[in-house]
């Protein structure tokens, strides 16, 4: 099994196969594609080429306290970081993967970057080289810092959207379809939150 410095230089490396001089390389990941409320989030991250965070990794596979420190190491040293969000009434108006690609779009505006490394969302309409990866966030450095970007971003709202909904559970389902969650539909019915689209069953 190996390491932590291993890992991280896996991801490296990865990333390095598509770097040549003078050529920005941004990865890109989103969170929220699954859950029945909240919105679709998107984040666009730029690291400098000299950058190591240990513990830079598919977020899924970090705890949340180890996330949220990893997420502030890459505020702290990325070139650019983007954010771009889709509401749930938009995700009901235009479905879940167009509103994933505008998410997109918001957060890769806000960056400057010549290749945009993406887990496995293609076809966006970048400003720049669009490579789709598959399982991008296990494989890249900078889709994996992406992806903490956008998990952690998403998990506080919807950690303040439980201040404002308690009835539904949302600080400890995210929005994602849960038993508990499902019956808080049933008892209470929708909130603004919700995708209709997506609890057409339940209501």
């Amino acid at each position: 099994m190996i390491n932590r410095e291993e890992r991280v230089h896996q991801l490296l490396e990865f990333d390095q196969s598509f770097r040549t001089p003078g050529v920005m390389i941004a990865g890109m990941d989103e969170v929220g594609r699954g859950p029945l409320a909240g919105s679709v989030v998107a984040a666009c991250v730029v690291m400098p080429a000299d950058t190591f965070i240990l513990w830079i990794d598919d977020s899924k596979k970090l705890s949340e306290k180890r996330r949220e420190k990893t997420y502030e190491e890459i505020l702290s040293q990325a070139l650019y970081v983007g954010i771009g969000e889709v509401n749930a009434s938009e995700i009901d108006r235009i479905n879940i993967l167009q509103a994933t690609k505008e998410a997109m779009r918001i957060a890769a505006s806000q960056v400057q970057a010549d290749i945009f490394l993406i887990d496995a969302v293609t076809n966006i309409g970048l400003n720049g080289k669009e490579i789709p990866i598959i399982k991008g966030d296990a494989s890249s450095y900078s889709i994996a810092a992406a992806s903490i970007v956008a998990k952690v971003t998403r998990d506080r709202q919807m950690a303040e959207y439980d201040r404002i909904y308690p009835e539904y559970g949302f600080i400890r389902n995210k929005g994602y379809g849960t038993r508990e969650h499902i019956e808080a539909i049933k008892k209470y019915g929708p909130c603004p939150l919700h995708r209709r689209t997506f609890i057409r069953n339940f209501i």
